[in-house]
């Protein structure tokens, strides 16, 4: 069994990467693997004894000139992570999302050590300096994946040129630093992934696709039709949010419960006040059983995206309490969701038909419940961690063979 180096940004969970990093170490560790994390120092991370190795990164409340430097190229991360090469001498490396606070820098004591390295693609940051493919709210790849000063006059980085100008030079030099030449092979979490980092300049033979799971293992699938329709994820405009909004506007007799935070909160909670939309709640930021029991009494969960939403596993999560689901048809979706088997789909930004389909869902409860029965049967057959790390392993296997 492979010694592995497990690396994350964060030793805590912030979003679907952090989910991911901490299932792949929880699977890699049960099967009988040595996983040694590598995160960004934090008061927010969970307990472990690697937490003396993990090096402090850019600080962005209180940023300065050695922040933004940080930010391209962390020093320290690479010393923490020859130190701790010298003393635990993994057989492999698995990246998550690691820049911004362990950046580039970690790459060449990895090769130096002779370590192969594996790297999971949760979003677009090979080949896009903002890793969304979005600028100014509307999807864009006028870069293609290599020509990064075109988001200067675009402003990519929240309409700032400042930021995008940081985020152009960290790009370069991540580039430069081998982001992607570097890298023995790649994890694209969808098929949508693979096929747009492919087409814009990562070789093929380097990317596999080993899509998202959840174990629902401990999970008990209710058998009753919740009363609300919920969406829980980041608050962002990418994420279709306004559009949720103006298809349940007219739908009071059926409340929706936002769930999370973020950069458009004020924008959504302005909205619902000026509006009158007292059946849209927003709930704030939920995690752990709170959040369970709000996706378990559900009508169906909606991930109503405006981006190429790399996967859905807020979709998985619903699916697993048997809860139907609405998407958007871009990115990923339309591989987690069976349009009219286990949910629906709508096209981006359509908030008419995204509200035909809420309100199909609504009035046809038994059918509603049936498609949530039939996406709990997909996950324990099609997305389950066995399937996961049998997929992981190969792809390990792949990496040594080629190093």
């Amino acid at each position: 069994m492979p010694t592995v180096l497990s690396v994350s940004q964060n030793y805590y969970v912030a979003g679907g990467s952090d989910q991911m990093f901490f299932l792949t170490n929880n699977l890699l560790s049960e099967r009988g693997n040595t996983v040694i994390p590598f995160t960004a120092a934090s008061h927010k991370n969970a307990s472990t004894p690697w937490a003396d190795y993990f090096p402090q990164a850019a600080d962005f409340q209180r940023a300065n000139v050695r922040d933004l430097g940080v930010y391209v190229y962390s020093p320290a991360a690479a010393r923490a992570l020859r130190r701790l090469i010298a003393t635990q001498r993994p057989d492999i490396a698995h990246l998550h999302i690691y820049y911004g606070k362990l950046t580039t820098s970690i790459l060449r004591p990895l090769k130096q050590a002779g370590i192969p390295i594996v790297q999971t693609l949760h979003e677009y940051k090979t080949i896009c300096p903002v890793y969304t493919l979005v600028s100014n709210d509307t999807i864009c790849e006028a870069c293609e994946g290599k020509y990064f000063w075109r988001a200067l006059p675009r402003k990519c980085n929240r309409r700032s040129l400042a930021r995008t100008s940081l985020s152009v030079v960290e790009s370069y030099v991540s580039e430069w630093n081998g982001a992607k030449t570097q890298i023995n092979r790649f994890i694209a979490v969808s098929d949508f992934v693979r096929k747009k980092v492919i087409q814009y300049g990562v070789p093929a033979h380097k990317v596999t696709t080993i899509r998202n799971v959840i174990d629902a293992s401990a999970i008990r699938p209710y058998n009753k039709l919740g009363e609300y329709f919920l969406y829980f994820g980041r608050l962002e405009r990418v994420k279709g949010l306004l559009t949720l909004l103006n298809a349940v506007a007219p739908l009071a007799h059926t409340p929706t419960y936002i769930v999370g935070e973020g950069a458009l909160k004020p924008e959504l909670q302005r909205q619902i006040e000026e509006r009158g939309l007292s059946h849209v709640k927003l709930l704030g930021f939920k995690t752990g059983a709170e959040l369970q029991e709000l996706i378990q009494h559900s009508l169906c969960t909606i991930l109503p995206s405006e981006w190429y939403e790399p996967w859905g596993l807020t979709i998985l999560e619903g699916f697993a309490h048997a809860r139907p689901a609405i998407g958007s048809r871009i990115g990923g979706i339309p591989e987690v969701i069976t349009d009219g088997a286990d949910g629906f789909l709508f096209e981006a930004g359509n908030a008419e038909e995204l509200r035909e389909r809420l309100i199909w869902l609504a009035d046809h409860p038994a059918q509603a419940l049936e498609m949530g029965r039939t996406g709990r049967a997909k996950i324990e057959r099609d997305f389950t961690p066995d399937i996961y790390y049998e997929q992981l392993m190969e792809v390990y296997r792949q990496a040594l063979q080629s190093a």
